[in-house]
């Protein structure tokens, strides 16, 4: 057993469907469900007694306590994050609660859990902290790519939280002995993407006949990660990650933000023609950055293939095709989401 936090939203879902569809090993599931975490993403594993999903927040601790004590997970992988920059701008104190409190009670009721186990059962336990890239700050442009010693430089209230929280992980290991792993990874895409991150918005914007935002000149850029190899990373760190070390999870892919929404653009002039014969290319606007905006991350994910054998499966250019495609399949998902979101007045 292994209780996942988190596990309704993007990554976390992708991850348990892809546990479950992989092993036997039941998963509890623990997702307080705000906007972007939502049972939908679950469907497939509706009435399979491995999947227990528990709604409730990272941060209560008798609720925690509970779970780990009734299920005695081996593993706790923790997801459980607010994630969107722009939204941690706009009002960074759901960031900060549960981001860094968050993760702070969550911690404190593992270590509980923890250190009530068996001698064996200790020895086995693992606590993996899914973290970003954006901890590291901003790369310039010919500068190497982020290494797991590069130091922290958070610049926006979301990375700054998560730094905090990374901080927090490393600690309860060196002074609880707490047997922590650490991934940072980079920008993830792929199924289930809530359609505020830039490639999930792009594609459903452009269905729509919508404008297509583009923070500045778009030269931001970002190392691209499908989501289905994050998932195979963080099971192979889980297996034979060394305790107290941390992982950086990367797809090799560097790329400006104007080329992902063109390429965007030119996979549905493909698979989806615009009645009128144009481009979703000319939906494109540029609008005024975003204050703080990093202009380049790029992750060094040779420590994972040296030490753990782990790389990408895919590229680029097969990601995001399976990425559009999910999403012209699927368009009863983005309805739902999007109602639901507007329901919550975001």
């Amino acid at each position: 057993m292994i209780l996942v936090t988190g596990g309704a939203g993007f990554i976390g879902a992708n991850f348990v469907l892809d546990w479950l569809a992989r092993s036997a090993e039941p998963v509890v599931n623990l997702d307080k469900l705000t906007y972007a975490g939502n049972l939908e993403n679950l469907a497939p594993l509706r009435g399979d007694a491995r999947h227990i999903f528990a709604q409730g927040d990272i941060g209560d601790a008798a609720l925690v306590t509970e779970l780990l004590a009734r299920h005695r997970p081996r593993a706790v992988v923790n997801f459980a994050a607010e994630s969107h920059v722009d939204r941690s701008i706009h009002g960074a104190e759901d960031f900060i609660q549960t981001n860094i409190v968050g993760t702070f009670r969550l911690l404190e009721s593992v270590r509980g859990y923890w250190g009530g186990l068996g001698e064996a059962e200790k020895a086995a336990f693992r606590f993996l902290h899914v973290s970003t890239d954006e901890v590291y700050g901003s790369l310039a442009p010919d500068a190497p790519a982020f290494t797991e010693t590069h130091g922290f430089e958070p610049n926006s209230p979301y990375s700054a939280s998560k730094a905090a929280s990374d901080h927090l992980v490393r600690a309860w290991h060196h002074t609880h002995g707490l047997p922590v792993l650490t991934t940072n990874c980079s920008n993830n895409y792929g199924p289930l993407h809530f359609p505020e991150k830039l490639i999930p918005l792009m594609i459903v914007n452009a269905l729509a006949g919508k404008p297509l935002p583009v923070y500045g000149d778009g030269m931001q850029i970002r190392d691209w990660l499908f989501v289905a190899d994050h998932c195979s990373a963080i099971r192979r760190v889980l297996e034979a990650g060394q305790v107290g070390e941390t992982y950086n999870i990367g797809g090799w892919n560097e790329k400006p933000n104007i080329e992902i929404v063109r390429t965007i653009c030119a996979l549905l002039d493909e698979l989806r023609p615009r009645a009128d014969g144009q481009s979703y290319a000319t939906q494109i606007t540029h609008v005024k950055d975003r204050p703080g905006h990093d202009r380049r991350y790029a992750i060094d994910a040779r420590k994972i293939e040296r030490e753990l054998s782990w790389k990408p499966a895919e590229t680029f250019e097969t990601g995001i095709r399976k990425t559009v495609q999910w999403y012209l399949d699927h368009p009863d998902w983005v309805a739902n989401v999007q109602s639901k979101s507007s329901s919550r007045g975001m």
